[in-house]
């Protein structure tokens, strides 16, 4: 079971600013910004590179989810970065498909 997977079944706390019946988005507990939220599909998925056709409507819901938790935690007018790791290389540290929302600062480009 994954960090995420205890998260999602309430074992490990976690910052919760959204639930629905597909996702759920918390505070990074290592933020890499003033705001840093990942939204996590409750479905395990390990990475994006293994997403199928019957997943597009999940991968949607999560850039949706993103995009509203920005505009609610102030962000999306100013401007917010949207990161899917994938990989080891990707620097992917959990092998559950999850979407970086950050922001509240200038973002530096390329990120690293």
């Amino acid at each position: 079971m994954t960090l995420f997977e205890k998260i999602v079944a309430r074992e490990i706390p976690a910052d919760i600013l959204h639930e629905d019946d597909l996702c759920i988005a918390f505070r990074d507990i290592a933020p890499q910004a003033p705001v840093h939220v990942l939204v996590v599909p409750k479905r395990p998925l390990p990475r994006v590179a293994e997403a199928r056709p019957g997943d597009e409507p999940l991968l949607g819901h999560l850039l949706l989810t993103a995009s509203r938790l920005a505009a609610g935690l102030g962000i999306a007018e100013s401007g917010f970065r949207v990161v899917i790791n994938n990989g080891r290389d990707g620097g992917e540290s959990v092998p559950h498909l999850h979407v970086h929302v950050l922001g509240g600062r200038p973002l530096e480009w390329p990120p690293g």
